[in-house]
């Protein structure tokens, strides 16, 4: 599983994003998408998320995905690649 959070200033932007996050699996929060998909969707959104979304992106856009398995992959991009903070999930 995947999970996609993100927090884009501009409407036009962010509901651009959220549409093509839609065609991958469905939103669990205004700003949070689930995706049930394998490795080689997670390729495709990343690189279209670099060729297509990065470019417009503000110094306040951010865009985090979470590979929930054992190994807890998280890729930043926009604002989020300055943070460097670890995440703790709890089970």
């Amino acid at each position: 599983m995947i999970l996609i959070s993100y927090d884009i200033s501009s409407n036009k932007k962010r509901t651009r994003f959220a549409k093509y996050l839609s065609k991958f699996g469905h939103r669990l929060q205004f700003s949070v998408f689930e995706i049930d998909n394998g490795p080689s969707v997670l390729i495709n959104i990343v690189t279209d998320i670099n060729n297509k979304f990065a470019k417009d992106f503000e110094q306040c856009d951010s865009v985090y995905i979470f590979q929930m398995s054992k190994t807890c992959q998280i890729q930043r991009f926009g604002y989020a690649r300055n943070e460097n903070k670890d995440l703790i999930i709890i089970d």
